[in-house]
């Protein structure tokens, strides 16, 4: 329950508040006017589903080339490992050293133990590999390794970018803005249209239909914000990284 409890937080309760407030004024001075709603929804809805569908196409891709990147390392260790001339010692050094690979990117995208720097360096022990073991290694291997390393380093460096680049941080700011400041146009065109309908013992239906309206964006907002790094296991679509860690 405490999972979809979280796109609950400060901002949540900063939108409530600036929504009772303007029920509160708009109750107490019947200030009102009659205001086209269709235009909210051009102002917000339109850039918050954009924003939206901007996160989880990331997310989308995200998981496309994690699994290209685990993909090829398993390529890449069962080649190591059918190389008869290989010893047990240099296979299990190799497998070693691609798990570690795995591990760095892990730990790069959740707990931040590991930069970028070193995971470049972790996959370039690979090749450093087979320069040291060129007597044990075909040159046909050799490039057929490669050819299977391309796929590691496609799916490392498309994934270091989705984890450094987000969506556009203005239309997300614009956004908020625009959420804290729709109760203020809309509750006052709400009671215009609600004020020939209800009495005075009925004012709680502007409340309640301006803090309802108001929580599903900043809600919408939430859960947009919590997809936008679908590395940091706080949201509750965030990637499930330890599936893409080799064993």
């Amino acid at each position: 329950m405490n999972r979809y409890l979280s796109i609950i937080n400060s901002r949540t309760a900063l939108a409530l508040g600036i929504s009772l407030l303007a029920s509160y004024i708009t109750l107490t001075y019947q200030f009102q006017y009659n205001f086209d709603l269709a235009l909210i929804s051009i102002a917000i809805i339109f850039p918050l589903v954009f924003t939206i569908r901007s996160a989880f196409r990331r997310r989308e891709k995200a998981l496309e080339f994690l699994s290209f990147f685990k993909a090829g390392l398993i390529t890449v260790n069962c080649c190591f490992q059918e190389i008869k001339k290989l010893d047990a010692a240099k296979k299990q050094e190799i497998q070693d050293q691609i798990k570690n690979i795995s591990t760095c990117l892990i730990n790069y995208l959740g707990p931040k133990t590991c930069s970028k720097d070193m995971l470049h360096q972790e996959i370039d022990k690979v090749a450093l590999f087979i320069r040291t073991n060129s007597e044990f290694i075909r040159n046909s291997v050799a490039l057929k390794i490669f050819r299977f390393m391309k796929d590691v380093h496609r799916g490392a460096e498309n994934i270091i970018a989705i984890n450094q680049h987000r969506t556009p941080i203005a239309i997300r700011a614009y956004c908020l803005i625009f959420i804290y400041i729709y109760p203020v146009i809309y509750t006052p065109a709400l009671y215009n249209k609600l004020h020939d309908g209800i009495s005075s013992k009925e004012s709680w239906l502007v409340y309640a239909l301006s803090a309802v309206s108001t929580f599903i964006l900043i809600s919408l907002y939430n859960v947009q914000d919590q997809m936008e790094n679908p590395f940091d296991q706080h949201g509750l679509d965030d990637i499930q990284l330890n599936n893409f860690k080799l064993k």
